[in-house]
């Protein structure tokens, strides 16, 4: 992504995890985990808009992290269809939360497409727990193809009005009884080719 990004392996469920890991300048605000698209379709946490969001959250201050799901790159195991998945996400949070001073710093969850379906899992599983999310950033959320959970009403959901993929209705379908605004990205497809700018200003007018 960057010349200054660390990859590293930690353990997780099934074996080794691959991590990404970006740091801001000066004191963070907050620690952030990306999920990247699907991993049978290419997806991996080098995709562009997963760099995206990750090289927005270091510029909103976040220790952000990104990691391969099982099978892609030097993550070992299986695709599990996002089941094992949850586990390995839940295995990247607890590495972070250890972490020197990123015990209590708050947390944002961001996905991608395939990873916004195991993300919504996870969230649900924190919140559960009584653990608290700063916020959730769902782009491609994928509501046509998956059974993504619901979410807070903080969370923030971007989607191209031309995706193929994930069609923009089946976002509505899936927002609309939560009362989740969605903000388009007029002219955009799945990948939001040529339009990633506007994706960053999105997020980052939101943060204001």
């Amino acid at each position: 992504m960057n010349a200054h990004t660390q990859k590293f392996l930690i353990d997780g469920p099934v074996g080794k995890i691959e991590v990404a890991l970006d740091l801001p300048d000066g004191e963070p605000r907050g620690i952030a985990l990306i999920a990247h698209p699907h991993p049978l379709f290419g997806g991996s946490m080098d995709n562009k808009v997963a760099q995206t969001l990750a090289r927005t959250l270091v510029q909103l201050k976040y220790v952000t992290y990104r990691s391969n799901f099982r099978g892609v790159g030097a993550t070992e195991g299986e695709h599990d269809n996002g089941i094992g998945e949850r586990d390995d996400l839940r295995a990247v949070l607890d590495y972070m939360r250890a972490q020197p001073g990123q015990a209590d710093l708050p947390l944002v969850l961001a996905g991608f497409s395939f990873g916004t379906f195991v993300l919504s899992h996870v969230a649900a599983q924190l919140r559960e727990e009584g653990r608290e999310i700063e916020r959730i950033v769902f782009v491609g959320t994928a509501a046509s193809r998956w059974d993504v959970a619901p979410v807070p009403d903080t969370t923030l959901v971007i989607h191209g009005e031309k995706d193929e993929t994930v069609p923009i209705q089946s976002v509505f379908d899936w927002a609309t009884p939560q009362e989740l605004p969605v903000v388009v990205i007029p002219d955009a497809e799945h990948f939001l080719h040529r339009k990633l700018h506007i994706l960053k200003r999105i997020i980052v007018d939101a943060w204001r």
